[in-house]
């Protein structure tokens, strides 16, 4: 599949998947900027160029099992959940409760049996437990690429992540490729 394919893929998911659908109240009518808006709590919803330069990088296939770490309102993990499919399983991890509960809403009004947000735990990064993963992407800057994510990629698999002010694809086997310097929101790392 090249580029473009993944690229006309990414935007029938954002037309499915509107952002306004992930915002609170306040900010619905600035869903169409390409900006980050508020959700609360220090978090934001990210910057729609943003995300689909992500979602490009990340390539999620129908049937995979995908972590979506800091999913926030839960608009990436919703957008991941349509392009997987009923046959793919996403989940979506999220350290602030109030956003959890937030994400979660917004995702239950999408009929997406095969997505989930839960509660991101403070004691370790990702979802070990429940690896191996085709994808997992990041919507938050780590200071270095996390080890312990690359560890729960299965075979061929792909993590999406800003680190160290830049964004970075890289591979189960570890090789990574910078996709140009970008803005987050800082991790929540475990212990932090």
């Amino acid at each position: 599949m090249t580029v473009a394919d993944i690229a006309q893929r990414v935007e029938a998911a954002f037309v499915a998947v509107p952002r306004s659908g992930h915002l609170p109240e306040s900010q619905q009518g600035y869903a169409a900027l390409d900006r980050a808006l508020p959700i609360g709590h220090g978090q934001t919803n990210s910057q729609p160029t943003t995300v689909r330069h992500m979602l490009v990088a990340l390539d999620p296939q129908p049937g995979h099992r995908v972590l979506d770490v800091g999913s926030g309102s839960g608009w990436t993990t919703a957008l991941v959940a349509h392009l997987v499919g009923p046959d793919g399983w996403v989940l979506g991890l999220e350290r602030v409760p109030e956003l959890v509960a937030f994400g979660r809403a917004c995702l239950d009004r999408r009929s997406m049996p095969w997505a989930r947000i839960e509660r991101a735990s403070t004691e370790v990064l990702g979802a070990p437990e429940r690896a191996p993963f085709d994808r997992i992407l990041v919507s938050a800057m780590a200071p270095e690429i996390p080890a312990e994510l690359i560890a729960q990629l299965g075979p061929g698999g792909i993590l999406v992540v800003p680190a160290g002010g830049r964004l970075w694809r890289v591979t189960a086997e570890g090789a990574a490729s910078s996709l140009g310097r970008y803005v987050f929101v800082p991790l929540m790392l475990p212990g932090g």
